[in-house]
């Protein structure tokens, strides 16, 4: 989802006399920061407090250990290209059209193939990815990536039956543009010479599409609110789509996330049908802009209210069992689902966190029941757990912390203000409607959250918060109005356990434009270690590797002029936590998004994807020439062969 523009006089007019919003300034821009993190810490250290874990951090700095960030930063590019720093190679890998089956013919140039061609092709627009190892290794395994939409522009689309296909528009497109939706799992191999190959005989391979069928499991299914006339026991349903970015389990499952799966309802009613909680969602409220309704029902929200209902969810596949049947998770609540970061609590419960990408909403937390058994059946484990909203509190809550915060119970039974609530007859229609029910405890209205990532060994959690361009009232934790750059949150859980109840929080950075605004004073301008080498808008993508590096990706304005001056293209940066410096590592093609990210286990290639070149008619990458653009994955190496980053 992209940033859109705002008008200046949607500003607070007192924003600068407001004492309270300049106290939110000054500390907003402080580096002091919390959790002085080191490589290599131990839990112990981690639970020790920041100042032994400074202490450790300046102790190995001491002792000469090598920088995490082992690459040059690259300047900005508004090129057709990949740019990436010195010393590394990008291939590009599986795009858009790409047969995965044996036998099956290549893509067509004009992008002529047909729904069928297309339900066994690599899907469109590749966003979050994974990379399962088979039996440990860095040469074979299993990548799955989602595909999460197609390129529209007014009920037009712009690249899937080539440019100006979409008119007539029939059954059989709609069904293509059904199957470019969903996941692939693609079983790679590396041959003899170090190149990646798609092994097409594999049993592995698998396209899911907007029409597989799926069960939907946890405290929801079966609810009434889940119920169509195609599924009266509310437990089947068919398809994912929108899965935006990812996460996986201990246990070797992926989980897709679904994300603006409001935009692929509405109706030929000519009519607002809409209820309140249709409205909440954003469903829309006559045609849809992908025009699925015109020719399947279940799409048409006032002839199936419910199947709208039945998306918005985690989706748990297991792509190693090609005919296991994927299950939507509803005890992870249901909203636009950015990604899922796993993590485990001190009791070895699995932990869940989850942003919900919509201007003035919230980030979530869910935590099983159930124990994580190593080797063991998890299959189940997320079916039932507790499901949490954040609030996050202003005030000083230690040294170097800009605030405390809690998470909120969503429960019917547990939490009075739900329970006194006649909006939520059972704890079902808290999962089903968790946004209405975050509204209703108070949670903290933040700016568009994104990609959540828990460092691998400290445990602290990062959020994107990619930008709120329609933001008025500030807060500690979203200092600026109409905030068109972002910003990267991060907390520590009570005790270090991610099971804990209250946290205490600050701001790793505020993306800006110090090309632009020179006066430092300024929060456009960014914190201090946003120079004019590494400005970039809208953080989106976010991941840890297992050294601690912090991997950033963009998705933001790429006009390269205005408030975006200097910025080109969107881009992947790399960044330490302790000492908060960032360095570009790679900026994409024309148009594009940089987004999802994966590594083999030895972190010596890195997956990452490239998504919509091209969307608003400026680029033919990969391909060149006069090509259509394709979505597609790179592949990263380093040229010595080391460790990505190091």
């Amino acid at each position: 989802m992209h940033v859109s523009s705002f008008d200046s006089e949607d500003l607070p007019t007192n924003i600068s006399s407001n004492e309270h919003f300049q106290a939110v300034v000054e500390r907003a821009r402080s580096r002091r920061g919390f959790l002085k993190t080191g490589l290599g810490l131990s839990a112990a250290m981690f639970l020790a407090g920041p100042a032994a874990v400074l202490a450790n951090a300046g102790n190995q700095a001491a002792a000469g250990a090598p920088p995490l960030l082992g690459f040059k930063g690259i300047p900005a590019s508004t090129a057709d290209t990949v740019q990436i720093a010195a010393g590394y190679t990008a291939t590009v890998f599986a795009p858009w059209g790409t047969p995965l089956f044996k036998g099956d013919p290549a893509w067509k140039k004009d992008a002529g193939d047909g729904a069928a061609a297309q339900a066994r092709q690599a899907g469109d627009n590749h966003d979050g990815i994974h990379f399962f190892s088979i039996g440990g290794s860095n040469d074979e395994g299993l990548l799955v990536m989602n595909h999460e939409y197609t390129t529209v522009d007014k009920g037009a689309y712009t690249w899937l039956f080539g440019p100006g296909g979409t008119e007539p528009w029939s059954a059989d497109k709609a069904s293509k543009a059904m199957n470019a939706h969903g996941v692939s799992v693609i079983h790679i191999v590396r041959n003899g010479a170090g190149k990646w190959e798609i092994k097409l005989d594999s049993q592995y391979n698998r396209r899911i599409t907007a029409s597989t069928e799926m069960a939907l499991t946890g405290p929801a299914a079966g609810h009434g609110l889940l119920k169509t006339s195609a599924d009266p026991s509310g437990r089947r349903v068919l398809g994912t789509f929108n899965n935006c970015g990812n996460g996986w389990t201990p246990w070797n499952t992926y989980l897709a996330c679904e994300e603006n799966f409001n935009n692929y309802f509405g109706t030929t009613s000519g009519a607002d049908k809409r209820d309140a909680a249709q409205k909440r969602y954003g469903i829309s409220p006559q045609g849809s802009e992908y025009r699925w309704e015109e020719f399947v029902d279940r799409f048409d929200y006032a002839k199936e209210p419910n199947e709208s209902n039945r998306h918005g969810w985690i989706v748990e596949i297991d792509p190693f069992d090609p005919k296991s049947v994927p299950k939507k998770q509803t005890a992870l609540g249901r909203f636009k689902h950015e990604n899922a970061a796993c993590t485990l609590s001190a009791d070895q419960r699995i932990v869940v966190y989850m942003g919900d990408d919509q201007r003035d909403d919230y980030i979530y937390k869910f935590v099983s029941d159930g124990v994580y058994q190593e080797g063991g059946d998890n299959s189940s484990l997320l079916d039932a757990g507790k499901l949490y909203v954040a609030r996050f509190n202003d005030g000083q809550a230690g040294e170097g912390y800009m605030g405390g915060g809690e998470w909120l119970l969503l429960d019917k039974s547990a939490n009075a203000a739900l329970a006194s609530d006649a909006k939520f007859a059972s704890q079902a229609e808290v999962l089903i409607h968790a946004r209405l029910a975050a509204d209703a405890v108070g949670a903290t209205k933040m700016d568009r959250p994104e990609w959540v990532s828990v460092h691998p060994m400290t445990g602290e959690v990062y959020a994107t918060l990619t930008n709120n361009d329609q933001r008025k009232t500030v807060d500690a934790a979203n200092p600026r109005p109409a905030n068109v750059y972002g910003q990267i949150i991060r907390w520590r859980e009570a005790g270090g356990d991610a099971a804990a109840t209250r946290f205490e929080w600050d701001l790793f950075v505020l993306a800006g434009n110090p090309i632009k605004y020179t006066d430092r004073k300024n929060l456009k301008s960014g914190s201090a270690t946003i120079t004019a080498d590494n400005a970039f808008n809208s953080p989106d993508g976010l991941a840890f590797d297992t050294a601690g590096r912090l991997w950033i990706q963009t998705d933001g304005k790429y006009s390269n002029s205005g408030d975006y001056e200097g910025q080109g293209n969107n881009q992947m940066l790399c960044a330490d936590p302790v000492s908060r410096e960032i360095r570009r590592f790679l900026v994409g093609p024309r148009e594009c998004e940089v987004t999802g990210i994966a590594f083999t286990p030895d972190s010596r290639c890195m997956f990452v994807n490239i998504q919509h070149p091209g969307e608003g008619g400026d680029s033919h990458w990969p391909d060149g020439g006069a090509a259509l653009p394709r979505s597609a994955t790179l592949i990263i190496t380093k040229d010595d062969g080391g460790v990505i980053g190091a």
